[in-house]
């Protein structure tokens, strides 16, 4: 398994960098961290090649022994392009990337290479908060679900993903948060906890026996406020599906999880629609 890490020598670089390592350690996966520069309007040698790669080296300095690392310096027309295209390439299971460095109040903010990203790779898409700095293995795996169509094809990808690591797995009902009416009302609360049993009961027959899986039912006046309100490890790794609308293979991000990502104090990984896990 190969991660694809969109480096830059500030601290939303650095961000990107201790997620992966994170979960290098955790999955036993290499590290590719590659910089993209623009290509040369004239035809030229990219200006700060040289600067790039040593940036890099520093970098990779810095990776703990037993964790495989390449370093890249791609020419494209984006950042994103290159980190997509590299991707590509190598067959990589995933590309990270930092949230934007512009974020004050809450933990992530989607700057524009994060949102190219998300919105161009058929590969899961790792965002770090600002910030970050676990350098261990995970210790939970938390899949947010919902009931509207599509919203629960990401339920397989977090029970593989759990079980070849080893986690214990946990599934946050968001059905209280989909409805119109407060979501502190009874009526939505006994919603959530009606489609948290059905989620654990399908994930109960894919998982081994004896699992460790649970459920947690998120309730608030607001996406943010419900997000705030559970609690979460600082080892924690949570999985959202793309939206219905997106293409098949590709990511979209719906207005549920756009507002649980200004919210996690934890990563976050989006999976395309229709994603299915190929050996690597």
């Amino acid at each position: 398994m190969r991660y694809v890490v969109g480096y830059t020598e500030n601290d939303r670089g650095r961000d990107a960098l201790e997620l992966a390592t994170s979960l290098a350690l955790t999955q036993a996966a290499g590290i590719d961290l590659v910089t993209v520069l623009d290509w040369p309007q004239d035809g030229s040698v990219a200006p700060g090649g040289v600067r790039a790669r040593e940036a890099l080296e520093r970098a990779k300095e810095h990776v703990p022994d037993g964790v495989e690392v390449s370093i890249h310096v791609r020419l494209a027309d984006s950042f994103a392009e290159g980190l997509v295209e590299l991707a590509d390439d190598i067959n990589a299971g995933l590309i990270v990337i930092g949230a934007s460095s512009n974020g004050l109040l809450r933990r992530f903010t989607v700057g524009s290479v994060a949102n190219a990203v998300l919105h161009s790779s058929r590969v899961p898409v790792a965002l770090a908060p600002r910030g970050y700095r676990h350098r261990s293995a995970f210790t939970r795996m938390t899949c947010a679900v919902g009931t509207r169509a599509g919203a629960e094809g990401v339920l397989e990808v977090s029970v593989e993903s759990a079980t070849r690591r080893g986690l214990p797995l946990r599934f946050i009902s968001l059905v209280a948060l989909d409805v119109h009416e407060s979501s502190d009302s009874g009526e939505a609360i006994n919603k959530a906890h009606q489609h948290a049993e059905s989620v654990l009961e399908r994930a109960a027959r894919q998982l081994p026996e004896n699992y460790d899986a649970s459920v947690t039912v998120a309730h608030g006046r607001t996406i943010e406020e419900a997000i705030d309100d559970i609690d979460w490890d600082p080892g924690e790794l949570v999985i959202v599906g793309s939206s219905r609308l997106a293409q098949n293979r590709q990511i979209f991000l719906g207005s549920t999880a756009n507002k649980m990502l200004r919210a996690l104090p934890v990563p976050m990984v989006v999976v395309p629609r229709d994603w299915v896990r190929t050996p690597r």
